[in-house]
């Protein structure tokens, strides 16, 4: 069987809820039996999101194959239950470095190359072979951007083409901003209409809409759009605001945006299907008691930028019956004076979270050094992972100006540095340990107990390791090492007599699911919440 195709585009402005829609419309296609796979389409120029600035991007989520792509592959994980690729995310850098090298190698046969079809047919082929290698039934493609952007042209000129190719296999599904108007109550979809013009002015015509508001669509706007873009008023759904994105499934099955879906490509559903979403957000929304977070970063002023470290901690609160509730610090504002510090009072528990660079290392180190003396509950990740043994080796083995060789390569103390096979011969992007790696946790250990097993598999991305030649004295000092990568590698550490201090090399949020929380995640919530934190707590239920 040919797999079939629905593309969503976004019109009016970008972030406008395209990739919340298509992970619900995954999930819901799911569950109703079919075999389902999503991508991903980035116009940018970059092969992938590995050297952009979060504040630019967003954060840049890992796949278990190593890729480092765009946030909304891990909408797809977590909403579907399924793990994305390498394939699943088609960048224009790609897509044309692939041509280019094409070109170069005569495999154009003398051609003059151009945008078509040369670089129209690399972004088909890039999707159905993404489609091919999940071997799914109905793949949901994604076009980041706007329409009228000079760099989608490109991508929505291929699906055009593909739906040419196989009328009847590709629906179009145009997701589009209505302004609320709070002033006079009015919803206003001109704006939508132009988006749909503009995309109708290229040739695609949307078989439906959704409509992105503020508040639930009235009768009156569904249909002044159908009318104005020729859609039928059944087929324009609404997605408004909710508290949770998780609740995002529910609004689209109760209007049978799925249904109506399948009808558009002809395929019958093998079972009703259901939501396993539902569940999760009632409890997320009836959690018992809150719990006072603080996460401290360089990147706090964009949340998207730790998206799945958030998620995570929701995940955990929902399966403890406890609600995060999360402070954010900038990392620089802890550097100064000690009434800085006050930034940090009244945490239940301490997050120092991932990053690269100089700018606010002291005041995570700082961070640091709070939790470790106050015995508040800690988690570091990656980064902060690194610097909490920086300042174990400064301010418990008294090693003066230890420190990363990324912030000061001439430290006397090198703690944690690049060793030798892992420093980058080729440039930055894609060069660091990347991806599923797998973690030896050693017996008689907080992690041992946490995870339930000696072996575990998490996604890395750094570059940085802690120094061997310290580890000895590290341990001496109280620092354990509870789990190392086939290397010898430290991947976990956690100290001894404190009521929960760990450090994780890995990303181990990457990895967590609203219905199959991440076990580190879970520790870390429970100690803050003054909960057994001496063995695994146990999923509210577990994705097929």
């Amino acid at each position: 069987m040919r797999g079939k195709y629905i593309v969503v585009t976004g019109g009016v402005l970008s972030s406008v809820g395209k990739g919340t829609v298509s992970a619900s419309l995954g999930l819901l296609l799911k569950e109703m039996g079919l075999k389902v796979s999503l991508v991903k389409v980035d116009p940018y120029i970059n092969v992938d999101a590995g050297t952009m600035n979060p504040y630019m991007h967003g954060e840049v989520f890992v796949t278990e194959d190593g890729a480092e792509t765009d946030l909304d592959l891990g909408h797809y994980e977590r909403f579907v239950g399924i793990d994305m690729s390498k394939y699943n995310n088609v960048t224009a850098g790609k897509v044309y470095f692939e041509v280019i090298r094409k070109e170069r190698e005569g495999k154009y046969l003398g051609q003059t190359v151009q945008i078509i079809p040369h670089v129209t047919d690399e972004i088909k082929s890039m999707i159905h072979r993404a489609a091919e290698m999940a071997d799914a039934e109905v793949t949901i493609v994604e076009i980041g951007g706007t329409v009228g952007d000079i760099e989608s042209l490109p991508f929505l000129e291929a699906v055009r083409q593909m739906k040419l190719e196989d009328e009847g296999g590709v629906v179009f599904v145009h997701v589009a901003l209505v302004e609320h108007l709070k002033a006079t109550g009015e919803l206003k979809t001109k704006p939508l209409q132009h988006s749909v013009q503009e995309l109708r002015r290229i040739g695609i015509q949307p078989d439906i809409v959704v409509a992105r508001a503020e508040v639930p669509l009235d009768e009156e706007s569904r249909r002044k759009i159908a009318l104005f873009t020729n859609v039928r008023p059944e087929l324009v759904f609404s997605s408004y605001d909710v508290d949770t994105a998780y609740e995002v499934p529910s609004i689209l099955q109760q209007q049978g945006l799925h249904k109506g879906v399948l009808s558009r490509l002809g395929i019958s559903p093998r079972k009703e299907g259901s939501n396993p979403l539902e569940d999760f957000v009632k409890r997320m929304k009836n959690s018992s008691r809150e719990v006072d977070l603080t996460l401290v970063g360089k990147y706090v002023k964009l949340k998207d930028s730790y998206i799945s470290i958030r998620e995570a901690l929701y995940h955990a609160g929902v399966a403890l019956n406890v609600k995060p509730k999360i402070k954010w610090v900038e990392a620089e504002e802890l550097e100064g004076g000690e009434e800085k510090l006050s930034l940090l009072e009244n945490s239940e528990g301490l997050m120092v979270l991932p990053g690269f660079g100089s700018r606010g290392v002291e005041g995570k180190i700082r961070a640091v050094r709070f939790a470790r003396e106050n015995n508040i509950p800690f988690l570091g990740i990656c980064y902060g992972f690194q610097l909490a043994v920086v300042e174990f080796a400064r301010d418990v083995l008294g090693l003066k100006g230890a420190h990363t060789t990324e912030v000061d390569p001439n430290t006397p103390h090198p703690v944690v540095t690049v060793l030798e096979g892992h420093k980058p011969t080729r440039g930055m992007g894609g060069t660091m340990r990347l991806g599923g790696q797998k973690i030896y946790i050693k017996d008689g250990t907080l992690m041992r107990a946490i995870y339930g097993t000696s072996v575990v598999d998490e996604r890395h991305r750094h570059r940085y390791e802690v120094n061997p030649e310290y580890v000895d004295a590290l341990e001496k000092a109280g620092l354990v090492v509870s789990g190392v990568s086939d290397e010898g590698l430290v991947e976990f550490v956690e100290l001894k007599g404190h009521r929960f201090f760990v450090g994780t090399q890995p990303h181990p949020e990457y990895k967590s699911r609203p219905l199959r929380p991440s076990p580190i995640y879970m520790a870390f919530l429970a100690a803050a919440a003054g909960l057994e934190v001496s063995a695994q707590a146990v999923p509210i239920t577990t994705l097929p």
